[in-house]
């Protein structure tokens, strides 16, 4: 027989089955390794090395009982790996809250990067995907709701809403939307303070049962990278807009009062350094500091239900979702590695250049959404020109207080090499977009010069997204992808299997590989632990085995 097991002797002075043979046939046992990686991927059942004679052997059977053909041998029992079925790996509550089969879900990308394809190809597999509604308009979004909710009308899905701290009126109109559709999950994504749209979507939704018990209608995943921020969801809504609501008769007086005794939150996505925004904080230390945040709030609340904390951010490899799920996640969340599927919303040349990047292939870059603030994106470098152009527009911004006085020179510049049109002429046509969307912010452009600066390089960043997405012809150089790099681990993961061409992409074969492989991991895993050393061509998970 070819040997592939190893074992470390002297861990197994007081071993523990000593009193306990093996019993059974050589049929029943292997050192082979086509059919270890088998045994170890039947995730269902137990998994035990024995020895005998000086041979360390893989079998499925208990052998408590000696049944079996062949001839009858006695073994020393050295190793227990218990079942590790997908649903154990994370938090049973996240998948009861939400109803998905497994503690992942499919995290939101703007503009219709995570579509309506996407959620829904997920929902059928009993996965949850959040659709990307940043940027799109309220008619999209809603014709967007609509499909989601007629192909799975018992979820699950999310529907993302994004902070616009430029733009409060659109995000109330989407919370009311999503409150008027029915919509009962949603994620929450680039908050660093609570809202009066957040606040409605989550009070309006609170009731009381026959027994007088809280119940939360509306689910909120929050996405965030800091602790203090997470701490304002971990909490209560706050009084002043619990006091709003009241007064614009949003909610009623016994909804307010159950606010008080619920956080803000059911769930917080732990973002570490992701695609788009980001702080690029590391997942190991932001991990136990939310947990720590998070009991540290329990035990002053003393909620029913304690806030999950998952992890997203870095997740595109069974070993980072193991390492998740080891350090505490209820959930595991995936995003970059999505946007280069099939489903994706963004266009092939897109998904290619996705397809072909490396760790080191991101940059930041200045956010569209959070201009004037200076809050800054993840975004693919190779293949595009887009940070370094968008990065121009914010020094010009910063250093000038209105369009007339960036110097001629510049302007000219710009318009040739980013533009590609008169500035005037893109003032026309940013006037004509912000009438249709939020009025308010074309008013503040009228009065603060500054701001209509803001706004017209505004439309670069904004559009940059878009041509990536339908594939803009001739503005390839120009295309905004966001994009983190766990992308490049995935790719450096996937080579040369079935995964590694990005027509061969599908968002559920993703996720089923990256859960699998994590529950294989931890099999081998505690293998190692108790001194069983596989050959190293076992000790990894690739997408090609056992598809």
């Amino acid at each position: 027989m070819n040997r592939t097991i190893q074992t470390n002797e002297h861990l197994f002075h007081n071993n523990p089955f000593e009193q306990l043979p093996w019993h059974g046939s050589q049929d029943q046992l292997t050192n082979q390794t086509d059919k270890i990686a088998v045994l170890i991927n039947e995730f269902e059942k137990p998994l035990w090395a024995v020895k005998t004679a000086s041979q360390i052997f893989l079998t499925d059977m208990d052998g408590f009982s000696g049944s079996g053909s062949g001839n009858h041998l006695q073994a020393e029992r050295l190793a227990y790996v218990a079942p590790m079925p997908l649903e154990s790996l994370g938090d049973s509550a996240f998948m009861q809250t939400y109803g998905t089969r497994y503690p992942y879900y499919a995290g939101a990308m703007a503009n219709g990067i995570s579509s309506v394809d996407m959620v829904v190809a997920l929902g059928k597999a009993g996965l949850m995907g959040s659709f990307g509604s940043a940027g799109l308009a309220p008619t999209r979004i809603e014709a967007a709701i609509h499909a989601i909710q007629q192909a799975l009308p018992d979820g699950p899905y999310a529907i993302n809403l994004i902070h616009s701290p430029n733009e409060p009126n659109l995000e109330r109109n989407l919370a009311e939307m999503y409150l008027k559709l029915g919509v009962n999950v949603i994620e929450a994504s680039a908050y660093m303070d609570l809202t009066y749209a957040l606040a409605h979507f989550r009070v309006a939704g609170l009731s009381r049962t026959s027994d007088g018990t809280i119940k939360i209608g509306n689910k909120i995943i929050a996405k965030i990278s800091r602790k203090e921020v997470a701490r304002k969801f971990m909490l209560p809504a706050p009084e002043d807009l619990l006091r709003k609501l009241l007064a614009d008769g949003k909610i009623t007086q016994e909804q307010a009062e159950m606010a008080r005794e619920v956080p803000m939150a059911d769930d917080i996505t732990v973002e570490a350094d992701s695609g788009g925004h980001t702080d690029n904080r590391p997942l190991v230390g932001l991990i136990p500091t939310m947990l720590a945040v998070r009991d540290e709030v329990q035990a002053q609340m003393n909620y029913p239900q304690a806030i999950r904390i998952g992890a997203g951010g870095g997740i595109s490899t069974p070993a980072a979702a193991l390492a998740a799920f080891m350090m505490g996640a209820a959930y595991v969340v995936t995003g970059s590695v999505n946007q280069a599927c099939v489903e994706s919303g963004a266009s092939l040349h897109t998904r290619n250049l996705l397809a072909q990047a490396d760790m080191a292939d991101v940059i930041m870059a200045p956010a569209a959404d959070m201009f004037e603030m200076g809050v800054r994106v993840q975004v693919l470098k190779r293949g595009t020109m887009f940070a370094m152009r968008a990065s121009r527009l914010y020094e010009l911004y910063s250093r000038y207080n209105s369009l007339e006085e960036i110097p001629t020179a510049d302007r000219e510049k710009i318009e040739k090499t980013i533009f590609w049109r008169n500035l005037d002429e893109v003032w026309e046509e940013t006037q004509a977009f912000f009438r249709e969307r939020d009025q308010k912010n074309l008013d503040l452009a009228f009065k603060d010069p500054h701001h209509k600066l803001a706004l017209i390089f505004r439309w670069y960043l904004g559009l940059s997204s878009r041509w990536s997405v339908v594939g803009e012809p001739g503005r390839e150089m120009d295309y905004q992808i966001w994009c983190g790099p766990a992308m490049g681990t995935f790719n450096q993961w996937v080579k040369g299997s079935l995964l590694e061409p990005v027509e061969n992409r599908k968002v559920v074969d993703i996720a089923m590989q990256i859960l699998k492989g994590a529950a294989y991991l931890a099999r081998v895993r505690s293998l190692s632990n108790q001194g069983i050393t596989l050959a190293s061509e076992l000790q990894m998970y690739y997408p090609q085995r056992l598809r």
